[in-house]
Formats: structure tokens, sequence, C-alpha cells
């Protein structure tokens, strides 16, 4: 709590916390330039309702002392205002076109030199979104974080019985995220069960060096071949299973079981090592996104996500329906295979890594020493997971 308390005292006038601080010289010389100025139009996930999701679920399901529920009673009261600042900021300046919609803002949209442009603000850097940005995007996991902001927030006014207005809004913005049918209708595609962006998008795209003799030099450039057009963003991975992670698909709906099969498909995301980022079957999958940039999340296996996904097959294995026990065989599975690697890989090499490789045996690779969300397999072993799910 005195950790979000500290994040939250950053919050300035309009209800927006920066993505990080960078304290001293020492914080800065480790920090790319274009990473250091941070733009108060831009909003980055707000995992912190991860805790105080389970901090607020906690208390109704009387899981607390009566002392420590006092504490975090008094905590929440005192946070509220700067939560609730918080809250309206994302939604109000990151909403979509239309009511219900959500997308990352700070895409370039005139750059040349990304094969896809990317999405820093995402977390998910450099993950397939649509070609060509607008503000007719939708982003599906951006939509999923608010759910679960407008869930914590909702929970906290019932429980703290604050404002009696701001809890109907919260009570009717929750049953409009929480609508399956409307998800469905902005970002599911029927044929393969996974969740899409939508956006101005073709897939006809490629890098491809451009010679200029005069100035004797060549640059590697983005070539469009097909005029983009509004659709589904056609990329299997991390982010189509996000519905799946927060529990908003019902256990007895259909699409459960075509997710499950995304999920189990080595074609698709399995590997003996955690499941990779982006599909094998993916026009951007392992493929660089400017001369400099390797691929990043499209294809490497992460851990914070792995967990996640553990936590939604973890959530539906006890969730009566048709594909209760085959999310509970795939949760088995998975988490043995992320222990497994994470650990063989710790006692090989004396490291956590930032990701691991799933073309190179389950290698660790990227930062090393990263005991940022890689130590999260403390909780996979523990089965420690969020409290998600209403």
């Amino acid at each position: 709590m005195d950790i979000i308390g500290h994040w939250l005292d950053l919050i300035n006038a309009d209800g927006w916390i920066p993505r990080e601080q960078i304290l001293g010289a020492e914080a800065l010389s480790k920090v790319p330039e274009e990473f250091v100025l941070q733009y108060p139009s831009n909003g980055n996930p707000p995992t912190l309702f991860l805790a105080l999701r389970d901090l607020a679920s906690g208390i109704h399901a009387h899981q607390f002392s009566d002392e420590e529920a006092e504490k975090i009673s008094t905590f929440l009261k005192r946070a509220y205002v700067r939560l609730n600042s918080w809250f309206q900021w994302f939604n109000s300046t990151q909403s979509g076109k239309y009511e219900g919609t959500f997308f990352w803002h700070g895409r370039d949209n005139m750059t040349t030199r990304e094969l896809n442009p990317k999405t820093l603000t995402s977390g998910l850097d450099d993950y397939p979104r649509a070609s060509h940005p607008n503000d007719e995007e939708r982003h599906v996991d951006l939509r999923c974080w608010m759910l679960l902001a407008t869930n914590c927030m909702r929970s906290i006014a019932g429980f703290l019985k604050m404002d009696s207005s701001l809890e109907k809004d919260y009570y009717k913005l929750s049953d409009q995220l929480s609508d399956f049918e409307t998800l469905n209708k902005m970002h599911l595609d029927d044929k393969t069960g996974a969740y899409f962006d939508f956006g101005n998008h073709t897939e006809k795209v490629r890098l491809r060096w451009y010679e200029d003799r005069e100035a004797m030099k060549r640059e590697l450039l983005r070539e469009t071949l097909e005029a983009p057009q509004l659709q589904l963003v056609p990329h299997v991975g991390y982010v189509s299973l996000f519905p799946f992670m927060m529990g908003a698909i019902p256990p007895e709906s259909w699409v459960l079981e075509k997710q499950l099969d995304l999920i189990s498909n080595s074609s698709i995301l399995w590997t003996d090592y955690g499941l990779r980022s982006l599909s094998r079957t993916s026009s951007m999958y392992m493929k660089r996104n400017t001369e400099h940039d390797a691929p990043y999340w499209r294809g490497a296996i992460w851990i914070n996500m792995n967990y996640m996904i553990l936590s939604g097959l973890h959530h539906y294995s006890h969730e009566d329906g048709p594909y209760k026990v085959r999310a509970g065989e795939l949760y088995d599975e998975l988490r043995s295979n992320l222990i497994r690697n994470i650990v063989g890989n710790y006692q090989e090499t004396g490291f956590f890594w930032e990701n691991y490789d799933q073309k190179n045996k389950g290698k660790g690779k990227g930062a090393r020493s990263f005991t940022g969300w890689t130590s999260l397999v403390v909780l996979i072993m523990a089965e420690s997971y969020p409290s998600l799910h209403r």
C-alpha cells in the first residue's frame, strides 16, 4: 500500500500518472533517449489495479484480520479521490471514437521506418497492431484493462459507501464493458475464436532498401503494397487472449473452447517452455521492425503474460462448464513447463531473464538479473493469482 500510495502521489492536476521515475544521473544513463520524455496525453497499462483489486476482493472475502482490513480500508478511503481522478483521466482521454472503445495513444502515423508502428504505451512495444494508426483504432487489451479498473473502482466505491452517483457510474460502465455480445461484436473473429484489435490495416507491407545515390546512402523503409482498410487486425498472440485472462468469457461459451484451442496449438502459441507472444502463422512472426530493431514481442516467451494466462486457466478450471476439465489440464501442463524452464535456466546461468527463446529450447535472453516480472515464477509455484474475475 505504501508503494501504491507513492505512485498515486505523482498524479498531476488532470489525473495523469507517469509511466516511470528516472531518478538521478545513473538511472538516466540506462534509459534510451527516446524513452526519457513522457507525454501526459499517453496512458500506460494501469497495472496498479491488479494489486488494488486483490485488496478490495480480500476485504469482501474476509481474507484479512480485522486490523489488516481496517488499515486497507483507511488507505483506500484516502486514496479514493486520486484513484477516481486517475480512472476518469483514462476513461476520457484514452477512449475511442465510439462508446466503450479505447486505444493506446502515441503511435506514429507518419513513420516510414517501421514495418508496423510501435505501440510503446501498451507495454507490448512491437506487437503488431493496425498498420496505419488513426483514431478509428480499437485496442482489445486496453478495453480489458479498463474493465479491470472499472470493476475495481466499483468494488471500492461499494464497500466504502462513497459518492452514490459515482458508484452508479461505475456500475453502469462495468456492465457496459462486461457485455459479452458487445465485446464480440467489436473484437471477435468468429472463425478463429481469437480477439483482435480493429483499425486501418493492410497485411501487404514490407521493408525494403532504398538507394540514395546522390547522398551515397541507403535506407530500409516500409513499402505499402495495398491500401489499408478498416478491419480486424488478424494477428493471434497475447493480445488475442486478454478477455480470457480477465475472465470476460462466460464459462459455457463456445468462444472459451476456441481460446483453449489457440493456447494448446503448437503451430500457434504453445511451446514446451511457455506460450509464445505471437503465433507462428502471423505475417509479423519473428520479423524485424526496423533495420536496428530485432523482434521483441513477436515470438519470445514473456513470463508476465504467461502468468496472466495461467490465471485465466486457473479461473476456468474452477468454473462449472463444459471446458472445466480441459482448462485444468492445460493449466497443469503450462505451469509445469514454465517452472521447469525458468528454474532450469536459473540453475544453468544463475539468472532470471527478461524473456525466453522459443526457437532455442527456451533459453533465456534479453536483460539478465531480470527479477521484475520473471520473478512471478514464485507466485506460479505458490499458485497465487490476481482476483481479476467477478
